[in-house]
């Protein structure tokens, strides 16, 4: 070859690896957009009370499915629906691309509503359900949780295999089985919801029932403890049955017990919902006879995809979503002899 053909044969491949330096150089220039585009992502989460036990490990497993091109604010509502509305208002002044809102009120979603369609942010409600009139005022409303009625049907089925399967729960030999209920809260859907449905599954599986007592203790352990510890004091060793709504409030009855200085062969049979770590605990010490498990993980990831999804224009339609607004997850019933399927999870 001569030198003229050489210095054709080199500049070809100086051009080739030029154009092909450029064309990278391009490519990652498109990418660090991308990436900076993305990173620019934020959620905002607003809790109706972030002491709440079952809301804090679904935090921890929401924390946990975060990529590394969002990052999130949480605020603690303190139970007012006021802050709550403000909080959301800031998040969306705050550049929030999609809010996750566990309400304070289920009833007065108004003004988180108004505040999403007027700024085109779409709304994740979670864990406490809202109206369904009020999910179907805009298309950006969405809904993560699992359904009430089921958990109050698991329950009610534990309690009756455990009183048809053992006498020594019927204390007092009457033939029924004396219950008090501790109810999460007044009015909300799903503390009625499942005081109703474990009530009425147990007497459907042929259990006589006779009603001690019924308190309200706001999902509080403490609040719980206090209800019960009064209830100790009125009834003494006659209760043989305690369904509470979660499990912090099924601990406050066994708290309640502890400080009674009952001894445990006198203690009721107490159930709890959500299978929270120490619930779970409580099932495995067997302090607790069952808990309905609340699949808190499978709730976070859900709500993180769909936040996700709706933040950057993905698909949704792949997200397992009923009436294209639903995600509910399934519950599960816990006992002694599954307890540890459960803290395994953990």
């Amino acid at each position: 070859m001569n030198i003229l053909g050489m210095k054709k044969k080199i500049g070809r491949v100086l051009e080739t690896i030029l154009t092909v330096g450029i064309t990278a150089l391009m490519l990652a220039g498109c990418t660090m957009a991308d990436r900076t585009d993305v990173k620019q992502i934020k959620i905002g989460v607003t809790l109706y009370d972030q002491y709440d036990t079952f809301l804090s490990e679904l935090m921890e497993d929401f924390n946990q499915d975060l990529t590394k091109d969002v990052t999130t604010e949480v605020y603690n509502a303190s139970q007012s629906q006021k802050t709550q509305n403000e909080q959301v208002s800031k998040m969306i002044e705050d550049g929030c691309r999609v809010i996750c809102v566990n309400l304070v009120d289920r009833t007065d979603p108004t003004t988180i509503i108004d505040l999403g369609r007027k700024n085109n942010v779409p709304i994740i409600f979670f864990n406490r359900e809202l109206v369904e009139e009020d999910l179907q005022r805009w298309s950006g409303l969405y809904y993560v949780g699992a359904d009430a009625f089921q958990s109050g049907i698991l329950q009610g089925e534990l309690a009756a295999v455990a009183c048809n399967a053992d006498p020594s729960i019927d204390k007092n030999g009457d033939g029924m089985i004396q219950y008090i209920v501790l109810e999460g809260e007044a009015g909300h859907q799903d503390a009625i919801v499942r005081t109703e449905y474990s009530v009425n599954t147990l007497i459907d599986a042929g259990v006589k029932v006779d009603k001690m007592g019924y308190a309200i203790a706001n999902w509080n352990r403490a609040q719980a403890q206090t209800k019960v510890t009064q209830m100790i004091e009125q009834k003494g060793e006659n209760i043989e049955l305690v369904l509470a709504n979660n499990d912090d409030m099924a601990l406050g009855a066994i708290d309640a017990y502890k400080a009674a200085g009952t001894p445990r062969s006198k203690w009721p049979a107490i159930f709890g919902i959500d299978g929270t770590k120490v619930g779970l605990d409580a099932v495995q010490s067997g302090e607790m006879l069952g808990t309905v498990y609340n699949d808190r993980a499978g709730q976070a990831i859900s709500m993180f995809r769909l936040a996700y999804a709706l933040a950057t224009g993905g698909k949704t339609d792949n997200l397992g979503l009923e009436d294209g607004k639903y995600i509910r997850l399934p519950y599960a019933k816990v006992t002694s002899a599954n307890v540890g399927d459960y803290l395994d999870r953990q």
